[in-house]
């Protein structure tokens, strides 16, 4: 991925994967009664094909609590707007969705028969298809993209190949640093970019992107933006998703020559001996698995979702919804905007710093906040000023913790570190993860704090992420 605007469209959410969460909590505890080790059959029993070379352990990205979104997966505005539906809306309640208002559409939380853990771990498992067709996807070209990308985000654009992908984030133009959104940024061509955005941030991206671009054409810059409204675009996710994605396709495109972040024009066989347009499909994710996000053309997103499920077979790939996305991405240590990224967070305080290339990390680099953000990334020892607080991830001991609960120190509840922005029981390890903003200094991996769940202090460890190992398909 996005992110949430409305907290009932969160609550919605988190309460579908709630139920589902408490039932493993409350089998973990009973497994670790009878036999601590016991709680590894919690874990999904996933074989790999050892062809596919996944890569493991790369860091992830993809919350303090206020403007609420996600990065695949926005939220929605305020409960009286119009929701919109996204292509697949009706496919969506033929397999029993549960839908909620998230960015603005109706979205499926969870599907009848299958509860949130119980597709958490199918994806992780075997593979699963996200519609996140509520993304904002945008084309901007022109012999000025480029520079006028550099100039909103710190990528280094030049240099990225041709259908190569970016995580990046959109900064704020008044040089605080501040993470407008965040976003993935696709070279097409040397002045054409694929850029998806989140939807809970759609109107706030729309006014950023308006008044930059304005600025950009009154300084002759040419740059164009397209927004491809009524696209589909969805996920992939799993182990299998290559196979799956393999057998759809009119068997010209080599997947096993597609890596983690590179992109291709592809086409699905449909029925009747027709042919797809050509879909922009590009393998990454926001679960941590191997996977590929494929664009779609308004009139066949249906067509291409029903083919992928009907190749695919119920055993191999199902529809998922909000709740498993979300446990998912905490998991890879992806960030949710609005409760892991806002406007007052920095590239370095969210543990982003890698996305800024070398040749960026000047305080003259050229794009919004540069000064800022460079001088952040030497810490105080060093001559820089550093950050006073940094996102990391924690294992938490009991009651899970969620947004909004307050990390303290070890033994004095007193003494405030930081807050957590995301947390959830993890299907996966069957314990209680989170992740959150802590006092730098506090920062470091097995540092023991506390954290107060429901005013309660609960043991908490301070916890590299992702906390599950990623899985993406790179190469030698």
């Amino acid at each position: 991925m996005q992110s949430l605007k409305s907290v009932s469209a969160t609550n919605a959410v988190r309460s579908a994967t709630r139920i589902s969460q408490r039932a493993v909590s409350r089998k973990t505890r009973t497994l670790s009664t009878l036999n601590s080790s016991a709680v590894t059959t919690l874990r999904p029993q996933t074989s790999r094909n050892v062809s596919r070379n996944p890569a493991i352990g790369l860091s992830a990205t993809f919350l303090t609590p206020r403007t609420q979104h996600a990065r695949h997966g926005s939220s929605s505005a305020s409960s009286s707007e119009v929701l919109q539906k996204t292509p697949l809306y009706d496919l969506h309640l033929a397999h029993g969705a549960q839908m909620v208002p998230f960015g603005g559409f109706h979205m499926p939380v969870q599907y009848k028969g299958l509860s949130v853990s119980a597709s958490h771990a199918f994806t992780r498992e075997h593979a699963s298809i996200f519609d996140v067709s509520h993304m904002v996807q945008r084309i901007f070209s022109g012999s000025g993209a480029r520079e006028f990308l550099e100039r909103v985000t710190p990528s280094d654009l030049a240099s990225l190949g041709v259908h190569r992908s970016t995580l990046s984030v959109l900064l704020k133009a008044d040089g605080s640093g501040g993470i407008v959104d965040d976003t993935i940024l696709t070279k097409l061509a040397e002045d054409k970019f694929y850029v998806v955005t989140n939807a809970g941030c759609r109107e706030k991206d729309n006014e950023y992107f308006d008044q930059e671009l304005a600025k950009a054409k009154a300084s002759g810059m040419e740059v164009n933006q397209e927004q491809l409204d009524g696209w589909g675009l969805v996920a992939l996710q799993g182990p299998e998703a290559e196979a799956v994605l393999a057998d759809a396709l009119d068997g010209n495109t080599d997947l096993k020559q597609l890596y983690f972040g590179q992109s291709v024009y592809g086409k699905v066989k449909l029925d009747g001996d027709r042919i797809s347009a050509p879909l922009l499909i590009s393998r990454g994710g926001y679960t941590g698995e191997d996977g590929f996000e494929i664009s779609i053309p308004p009139s066949e997103t249906v067509e291409v979702t029903e083919k992928l499920l009907h190749v695919g077979g119920a055993e191999k790939v199902q529809l998922a919804g909000l709740g498993a996305r979300d446990s998912l991405r905490l998991e890879a240590g992806m960030c949710l905007y609005g409760h892991d990224l806002d406007e007052t967070v920095s590239p370095v305080e969210a543990a982003l710093s890698w996305i800024i290339p070398p040749n960026r990390r000047k305080a003259d680099a050229g794009y919004y906040g540069a000064e800022t953000i460079n001088s952040q990334l030497t810490p105080k020892s060093k001559g820089g000023n550093g950050v006073i607080r940094r996102r990391v991830g924690f294992i938490v001991t009991g009651a899970p913790a969620r947004e909004g609960a307050e990390i303290v120190a070890k033994g004095d509840p007193t003494t405030k570190l930081g807050r957590i922005t995301s947390g959830c029981p993890s299907p996966s390890l069957g314990k209680n993860i989170a992740m959150g903003y802590i006092k730098d200094g506090q920062h470091k991996s097995g540092t023991e704090v506390e954290v107060l769940v429901r005013g309660k202090p609960r043991p908490a460890v301070v916890t590299k992420m992702p906390f599950v190992p990623s899985k993406y398909y790179k190469s030698a």
